[in-house]
């Protein structure tokens, strides 16, 4: 049995606008009890120059609402997501919006761990959620 605290994840890229990520996770773990937790996953490469302010930035807003940013470097976000979703009892991820692509961030994490419910926050912050529905037959 996992000894974490139940968690919200919020699931960020190096962008500057991802901080409304931030703050919607904020507000839903505060609603539900929960940890929050920040995760950035770049891809390795030998030189970050062009998003370590992004990336410095978005940890002062995570420190800002009370909550660690974890960055990985990895070549398969989802799976790395789903792996990291697991080890931290994470109950909801909160990312952007799905980009209509069946390889996307969120239908390959979606495929990886199906029971996470998903929140997805417009650039001009509606929010949008899925949640875990039962089949009655």
């Amino acid at each position: 049995m996992n000894e974490y605290k139940s968690s919200v994840l919020a699931c960020v890229t190096s962008q500057y606008d991802c901080d409304r990520i931030i703050k919607t996770a904020k507000h839903i773990a505060d609603d539900c009890g929960c940890e929050l937790r920040v995760l950035s996953i770049l891809k390795p490469t030998n030189n970050y120059a062009n998003v370590s302010d992004q990336i410095e930035y978005l940890y002062l807003v995570a420190k800002e609402s009370g909550a660690d940013m974890t960055v990985l470097f990895h070549n398969d976000a989802p799976k790395a997501a789903a792996e990291f979703a697991k080890q931290n009892n994470v109950q909801r991820i909160v990312t952007g919006m799905h980009d209509g692509g069946d390889e996307s961030f969120l239908v390959m994490f979606n495929k990886a761990d199906p029971l996470i419910p998903i929140t997805m926050v417009a650039k001009n912050n509606m929010v949008y959620s899925m949640d875990l529905c039962r089949s009655y037959s």
